[in-house]
């Protein structure tokens, strides 16, 4: 999220891309054969990209991800993303440039999400600075960047029914809230502070606030002081069972605005949503290194 708020970026490392249709339709049997470096710019601009890639496309090393013409590595301490790629209908256009997300630690966090631990949240660094160059013009900036991983064994829509999560900076580092309700009927609520030299507590949670739905009607709530209203500052990616966007809320009597995602996975279920995401979502099953 850039400094003046008017901007931000999301990209996400996908092997065995859960949002590929292709990916369900083939079984979910071969992670390695779908798999995808997700790239979504939001401000004046903005461009989607995910397209679903085939296991030649991708190489693995102990400090590198790439996935087609694009790469994520360690170097330095950074993260660095070298970005290639080409923005989805209905604004297609190329994506290119460098990420460099530097965070100044990493913590030692693993929340496991189920019981058995089938999936785990790890939030490597819920505080870092990011800076982007992209080739574009305005897609020069510096702010606040964030990098976590999902792990999981079971498709999502097997375990879960609905899930919140935010990461809200603070003056002393980031706070951040996960909410799960869980297909059994279960749930989950989780929130810990995060101090820039990676150090984590869990905190005591302040009340669970819904505010207005999306633009798809996604049920949207995040955790605010008692009182507070949530409000949507900038709309980043509504789809007919998800939500990212800027929210304001205030924590602790500190009034600060991160990044919200929604998930709805009972309507992720609908066998109708699978052929929309493959307008979205290219395969390039036979993509291939030089």
């Amino acid at each position: 999220m850039s400094t003046d708020q008017r901007r931000a970026i999301s990209i996400i490392g996908f092997i065995g891309s859960v949002f590929s249709p292709w990916y369900r339709w083939s079984g979910r049997r071969d992670p390695d054969n779908h798999c995808c470096i997700n790239v979504a710019t939001y401000g004046r601009g903005g461009r989607f990209t995910m397209t679903d890639r085939g296991r030649g496309a991708l190489r693995q090393s102990a400090d590198a991800l790439t996935v087609g013409p694009s790469t994520m590595r360690w170097q330095n301490g950074q993260l660095v993303v070298e970005i290639d790629e080409r923005g989805a209908p209905p604004v297609p256009g190329r994506v290119r440039g460098t990420v460099t997300v530097t965070p100044p630690a990493l913590t030692g966090v693993e929340l496991p999400l189920t019981a058995d631990g089938a999936h785990v949240w790890r939030p490597f660094a819920p505080t870092a600075g990011i800076e982007v160059a992209l080739e574009a013009e305005g897609w020069q900036w510096d702010g606040h960047g964030y990098f976590d991983a999902n792990f999981g064994t079971r498709a999502l829509e097997e375990d879960f029914s609905h899930w919140t999560w935010g990461r809200f900076p603070t003056a002393d580092g980031a706070t951040c809230f996960y909410d799960v309700e869980r297909r059994d009927g279960s749930r989950l609520a989780q929130g810990f502070r995060f101090s820039p030299d990676g150090a984590a507590e869990p905190m005591a949670l302040p009340p669970k606030t819904g505010f207005r739905r999306s633009l798809w009607a996604v049920r949207r709530e995040t955790r605010a002081d008692a009182g507070y209203l949530p409000q949507q500052v900038m709309n980043l990616l509504d789809a007919p069972f998800y939500s990212r966007s800027m929210v304001r809320t205030r924590i602790e009597g500190q009034e600060t605005t991160g990044i919200h995602e929604a998930l709805d996975l009972v309507r992720f279920r609908s066998p109708l949503i699978k052929p929309m995401l493959a307008l979205r979502v290219p395969r390039r099953a036979g993509w291939a290194f030089d």
